[in-house]
């Protein structure tokens, strides 16, 4: 009985040391004709790219996402329907990578608009860094490298 309680205690503590593979992303939704799209589903293709905004696609996924009142779409890259490669293969120490979205604002898999954007650090890949240093630094008292 011991040993599941342990188990049971220690599963939830070691889970919450590790980064999710989760990527919040908000946007906010026009048509061709230049309007909002509000209440309205909406479907997104997502890809990293690895080395340019041309480069190949390390990760696709697709997602059908509802509009709020103000035409903003909400969700999380890695909990969409998975297109090819998995997001927690990628080794990021490989970059620049790239996020291209792609959009159908009528909901379907006709994506008319696109935008790629180069992938900047998170708090996360920040706090890393930051403790990757106090680990290797021998100095019992390291300076604050926030």
């Amino acid at each position: 009985m011991k040993k599941a309680i342990l188990l049971f205690v220690l599963v939830p503590i070691l889970t919450f040391g590790q980064a999710p593979d989760l990527m919040s992303y908000q946007t906010v939704v026009w048509d061709t004709g230049n309007n909002l799209v509000v209440n309205s589903n909406v479907g997104f293709q997502m890809s990293i790219l690895q080395g340019s905004i041309t480069g190949p696609a390390v990760y696709e996924e697709t997602h059908t996402v509802m509009t709020n009142n103000n035409g903003l779409a909400t969700f999380a890259i890695g909990a969409g329907t998975v297109v090819s490669g998995s997001i927690a293969a990628i080794d990021w120490s490989n970059g620049p990578y790239f996020l291209k979205s792609e959009t159908d604002p009528t909901g379907g898999t006709n994506y008319t608009i696109t935008g790629p954007s180069k992938l900047l650090s998170v708090p996360y890949a920040l706090y890393a860094n930051v403790a990757d240093s106090v680990v290797n630094n021998p100095d019992p008292d390291p300076p604050n490298e926030l």
